[in-house]
């Protein structure tokens, strides 16, 4: 299939890519161009602004793809700027489970895009939750006659996450940091940034439309993060009101159901299968 990842050049975007070029697709990955990728002449490239319409009109203009992969929608702008501009079969969207109110056994059903007051906006003018629900909203309300997937995930995992959140807790320890954790004894839920591209790709030619969640097998707590990194280390968390504020605080018990992904073919990882190594890759990183 010849595919466009608007974005793909970081984190998940990554594993998207290597596995749409593993499966034999033909590529083309989208940017500013501001950060070298590694896919040398497998892939083609398109340097655009996603955020700015003009930009992406002239990119996009007499070209048409099979799937188009959003990476990088992060409100509902950018979602009308893709798909008033490229022409497609069908558009997959990431998605977030910050849609969500969060709680045990989350359905894609619990948050219904198409029963919520559409906004149009950029993603720097509400949370990101908000800009999230946006961009659903916007692709479920304004694009009907487009084939379409909304893919929702939960914290994403990986030795590339770029934003260090997992880390927090393994280096605070090793640290002997105060840490102010919330919901130390919850149990979450998380995915591994390469799982979470190759869902992506499992995508690309399966016979769904709508929302889908993508999440690891299972949860874990915090507490047994902590416990995992304290035996590891030598070193007892220190938890107290004035420490700093955890990454994780905030999000309450829950798991994401997962069953729609399941009944299509995909077996996702049990999270403690994966967990444990890669606190083990932090501990060795961290002095």
């Amino acid at each position: 299939m010849n595919i466009l990842v608007l974005g793909g050049t970081r984190f998940f975007g990554v594993h998207l890519v290597r596995e749409l070029i593993k499966q034999g697709h033909k590529v083309t990955i989208a940017t500013r161009g501001n950060k070298v990728d590694e896919f040398g002449d497998r892939v083609n490239r398109i340097k655009v602004d996603h955020a700015n319409f003009i930009e992406m009109k002239n990119a996009f203009l007499n070209k048409k793809y099979d799937v188009v992969y959003d990476d990088i929608a992060y409100a509902s702008l950018d979602v009308k700027y893709a798909l008033e501009t490229i022409k497609c079969d069908k558009y997959i969207m990431v998605s977030t489970s910050a849609v969500y109110d969060l709680k045990w056994d989350t359905k894609e059903t619990d948050f219904d895009s198409c029963n919520q007051e559409l906004i149009w906006c950029n993603r720097d003018e509400y949370s990101y939750a908000t800009t999230k629900k946006q961009a659903e909203c916007a692709l479920f309300q304004c694009y009907k006659d487009q084939k379409f997937i909304a893919v929702r995930f939960p914290f994403v995992l990986g030795k590339d996450d770029y934003t260090n959140r997992l880390r927090f807790y393994v280096e605070n320890i090793i640290k002997g940091k105060e840490m102010k954790i919330d919901n130390y004894n919850q149990q979450i839920g998380f995915i591994l940034s390469e799982e979470a591209g190759k869902f992506l790709a499992f995508l690309a030619d399966k016979d769904f439309c709508g929302a889908i969640n993508g999440s690891s097998d299972g949860t874990i707590s915090m507490e047994e993060i902590a416990s995992y990194v304290s035996k590891a280390c030598g070193k007892t968390p220190i938890l107290s009101n004035e420490g700093e504020e955890a990454p994780y605080n905030g999000v309450p018990k829950y798991f994401l159901n997962t069953d729609r992904g399941k009944q299509l073919g995909f077996e996702f990882t049990p999270v403690k299968d994966y967990i444990y190594d890669l606190l083990d890759y932090y501990l060795s990183q961290i002095k």
